[in-house]
């Protein structure tokens, strides 16, 4: 007997085709993790999945089989919240791709799919607040997936941060003293205060109030731990904005091209 799983919370991800009329979903949900799923007939005009099945709107889905891509039985949009649009849309676009490189299949992380819901409901309510949602998820995000360096320690000696100490966060190493040439260097209080924050029961409005002053300052180094880890040079919702910037350029629309990268702000 087939397994089946009935309303289920989820968020899609990212879909392609699978045949003329099909499509393949990559799924987050509360307690399964990433799933692949297949949606048969969703490309039709008729078929009553295909106004439901958007990225960053809150899911019930049910779905069954046992293989490695199951199959979509039902669709129910949630609500609560209208999708995030222009910059806050790529933001969470970057979101989805961010868990699409860190999350192995079928691992669940049911505290992480709240955040996630959280913080994609925040980019539509306040889309000008993205800058501080998208560092305090990459911190909640890379702290549940075990990535994330104690930030209370010398990466390499495990010894206390230094009360007088400024430190750089290392792909590699986790944090160090900085040099005088180094950019993006925060003192140990700082580190320490966002250890403290991602240690809660409750982490995710402490995270946001402890990247709020210093949100700038740990975009690169959240950047590159992240790249580092996923395995890739560049995220291709960043392409993606510097592609669409280039072209815009070179037929002469540059003032109409976004004055920031949504995913750096």
């Amino acid at each position: 007997m087939k397994a089946r799983v009935a309303d289920e919370s989820a968020f899609v991800l990212h879909r392609y085709d699978w045949s003329e009329t099909s499509l393949v979903l990559e799924v987050f949900t509360r307690y399964h993790g990433r799933i692949a799923l297949v949606a048969k007939g969703v490309k039709r005009p008729t078929s009553q999945f295909r106004p439901v099945l958007l990225p960053l709107q809150p899911l019930q889905l049910s779905w069954s089989g046992d293989a490695e891509v199951r199959t979509l039985k039902a669709a129910q949009w949630v609500g609560g919240h209208v999708m995030p649009t222009g910059e806050a849309l790529i933001a969470g676009s970057y979101l989805n791709e961010l868990l699409m490189r860190l999350l192995a299949r079928e691992d669940p992380y049911p505290r992480l799919f709240d955040w996630f819901a959280t913080a994609v409901h925040t980019l539509a309510e306040q889309p000008d607040a993205r800058s501080v949602v998208l560092r305090a998820f990459e911190l909640l995000l890379l702290r549940e997936t075990g990535l994330l360096p104690d930030l209370r320690r010398e990466g390499a000696t495990l010894a206390p941060l230094s009360e007088a100490g400024r430190y750089v966060l290392q792909p590699e190493s986790g944090l160090r003293l900085a040099h005088d040439e180094d950019h993006h260097a925060l003192d140990a209080a700082r580190w320490r205060g966002l250890q403290q924050a991602l240690d809660g029961p409750a982490p995710f409005v402490p995270v946001l109030r402890a990247c709020a002053e210093i949100a700038p300052t740990l975009r690169i180094p959240l950047r590159n731990l992240l790249l580092y880890h996923g395995n890739v040079r560049v995220f291709g919702t960043r392409q993606l904005l510097l592609d669409v910037q280039a072209l815009r350029r070179r037929r002469g629309h540059a003032a109409d091209a976004p004055s920031t990268d949504p995913t750096d702000s």
